[in-house]
C-alpha cells in the first residue's frame, strides 16, 4: 500500500472531508427537486400530466429510500469511501442522462436510476459525518448537514424553474456535472474509521461491523423505534411540500400571467420561503445545549417544533398573491426585485412569505435533533443500518405523501379550481405533524436510558472487554 502524506488524516482533512459531504448532501437533494421545480414545462414538453409526474417523485423517492436501507447495511460492514464513491458516479450520470428524455417513460427510467444513486449519500454518508463530530456537537453538525440539503433542494428548486423554464434538459446537466466533479474531489477525502469521534474510545482501535443477525436487536432500542415511526408519518406532511413551488405557480397563473412567468416567480417565492430552514443551524445548537442539561433534550425540542408548526402552514397555504404586480415574460433578475418590492409593498404577498418562512423555521428544529438522536442511541457499526431503516420509512411516508397530495389536488380540482385545490390538500397532509409530535414525546422518555446504555457498552469496548455483537 502506498505511504500516505503527511497531513492524510489530519485536521485540515478532516475539514475537506466534511466540505465535500456537506456539498454532496446539498446536490443529491437538489438532483431530486428538479422535477418538482418545473412541472409546467415538463408538462408541456413530455405530453405528461400532473398525477404522472407526481407519480414519478414519488417513485424517485421511495428508490432512494429502498436504496438507502440497502447501501446503509452494506456501508456498515465494508470500506465506506468506495461506497459513496460509486453511489455518486451513478446518480450523477443518470441525473445528466435525463437531460435526454424524450418521453415521459425515457425521464422515468433515467430518474430511477438516479434514485438507486442517491440511496448511498443518504444513509453511507449519515454514517460517516456521525463519526467526523463529537456527540456533545452532533446536533449543530447535523444541522449543518440539513441545512445543506434544504439548500439542495431550494437550488435545485431554483435551477429548474429558472434554467429549466425554455429548456427542460439544462437543470439536469448543471446538477449532473456539479455530481461528478465533487465525486472526483471525494477520491481525496478521509476514509474515517468507525466510532472517530467517540471521547470514550479516545485512541483504542475500533474494529466492530455489523452481522445480519444483529438487525432485530436495533428495532429493541425503544428510541428507534420512535425515531423511525415519527419519521414515517412527518413524511406525509414533508412529502406533501415539495409541491410548494407549483402551489406559488398556481397562484402566479391565476393572477393572471403567463407560464413562463408563474415558473420562475413560482420558484422565486419558493426559493424566498426556504429561507426559514436556515434556522436549523439554531435548532441543532439548542439541542445540543438542552441535552447536556436534560437527556430528554433533543426530542422535546422536536415536539415543540412540530406542533407549533402546523397551524402555521395552514395559514400560509391559503394566503393568496393578491394584487401581485410583475412583469410578464421578464427575467429572473427583474422579477426578483420585483418581488422583494412586493413582499415589502403588498401585505397579501408579505404575509404569504412570512408564515412560510416561521413554519420551515418551527420544523427546522425536527431534523438536526433526529439524525443526532440517531448516533446518541446506536453503536458506530449500526448508525448507517439504522439511518437507512429511518430512510426507508421516511421514503415510505414522502413518496406517499407526494403522490398522494398531487392525487387529492387533482380530485378536488373538479370542486376547487386551481390554486385553491393545491391549497386545501396541502393543509390536509399537515395533519399528520400530529402523531409525529407524539412520537418524539415517547422519545423524549426513552432516549435518556438507550444513550447511557451505548455509552456503557462503548466504554467497555475500550478496555478490550468486547462483547459478542463484533463480526469475526
Amino acid at each position: 500500500m502506498a505511504q500516505r502524506p503527511a497531513w492524510w488524516g489530519g485536521s485540515r482533512h478532516v475539514k475537506w472531508t466534511i466540505t465535500v459531504f456537506v456539498v454532496l448532501a446539498s446536490l443529491d437533494n437538489a438532483a431530486l427537486a428538479i422535477v418538482p421545480g418545473m412541472i409546467p414545462p415538463l408538462r408541456d414538453s413530455l405530453r405528461a400530466s400532473e398525477a404522472a409526474l407526481g407519480v414519478l417523485t414519488g417513485t424517485s423517492i421511495l428508490v432512494t429510500a429502498l436504496a438507502a436501507a440497502g447501501w446503509g447495511f452494506w456501508g456498515d460492514r465494508s470500506r465506506r469511501k468506495r461506497l459513496l464513491f460509486g453511489g455518486t458516479l451513478l446518480w450523477a450520470a443518470a441525473c445528466t442522462l435525463s437531460a435526454t428524455a424524450t418521453s415521459f417513460a425515457w425521464l422515468y427510467v433515467w430518474q430511477t436510476v438516479m434514485a438507486v444513486g442517491l440511496g448511498a449519500i443518504a444513509s453511507v454518508g449519515f454514517s460517516v459525518v456521525s463519526d467526523l463530530v463529537r456527540p456533545a456537537r452532533r446536533g449543530l453538525a447535523m444541522s449543518f448537514w440539513g441545512v445543506s440539503q434544504g439548500i439542495g433542494t431550494v437550488g435545485g428548486q431554483l435551477i429548474a424553474s429558472q434554467l429549466g423554464a425554455d429548456r427542460f434538459g439544462t437543470p439536469f446537466v448543471v446538477v449532473g456535472v456539479a455530481g461528478v466533479v465533487f465525486a472526483l474531489a471525494y477520491l481525496v477525502a478521509y476514509d474515517v474509521p468507525r466510532g472517530f469521534r467517540e471521547p470514550v474510545l479516545a485512541a483504542a482501535p475500533y474494529d466492530y461491523r455489523i452481522e445480519a443477525r444483529q438487525i432485530p436487536g436495533l428495532w429493541a432500542v425503544r428510541t428507534n423505534r420512535w425515531l423511525i415511526l415519527q419519521g414515517f408519518s412527518a413524511q406525509f406532511a414533508y412529502g406533501s411540500l415539495v409541491w410548494t413551488p407549483l402551489l406559488y405557480q398556481e397562484k402566479v397563473l391565476a393572477a393572471g400571467y403567463g407560464t413562463d412567468t408563474a415558473t420562475k416567480v413560482g420558484g422565486i417565492f419558493a426559493t424566498l420561503n426556504a429561507v426559514g430552514a436556515l434556522a436549523s443551524i439554531i435548532g441543532g445548537h439548542v439541542g445540543d445545549r438542552w441535552q447536556a442539561r436534560d437527556p430528554r433534550g433533543r426530542a422535546l425540542l422536536s415536539t415543540i417544533g412540530i406542533l407549533g408548526a402546523i397551524p402555521l402552514f395552514l395559514v400560509f397555504f391559503f394566503v393568496p398573491l393578491r394584487g401581485l404586480e410583475v412583469t410578464d415574460g421578464a427575467g429572473t433578475w427583474l422579477l426578483l426585485r420585483q418581488v422583494l418590492a412586493e413582499v415589502v409593498t403588498n401585505p397579501w404577498v408579505g404575509a404569504a412569505l412570512a408564515t412560510g418562512i416561521l413554519a420551515l423555521v418551527l420544523t427546522s428544529v425536527d431534523s438536526p435533533n433526529a439524525f443526532a438522536l440517531i448516533a446518541d442511541v446506536n453503536l458506530p457499526e449500526h448508525r448507517g443500518t439504522v439511518f437507512g431503516a429511518g430512510n426507508l420509512a421516511n421514503g415510505l411516508g414522502r413518496a406517499t405523501g407526494s403522490s398522494l397530495a398531487s392525487a387529492a389536488a387533482t380530485a378536488m380540482e373538479r370542486s376547487l379550481p386551481p390554486p385553491a385545490n393545491w391549497a386545501a390538500a396541502l393543509a390536509a397532509f399537515q395533519l399528520f405533524f400530529l402523531p409525529t409530535g407524539y412520537c418524539y414525546w415517547r422519545a423524549s422518555h426513552t432516549s435518556p436510558e438507550d444513550v447511557a446504555s451505548l455509552q456503557a457498552t462503548l466504554a467497555q469496548r475500550a478496555t478490550g472487554a468486547g462483547d459478542d455483537r463484533a463480526v469475526t
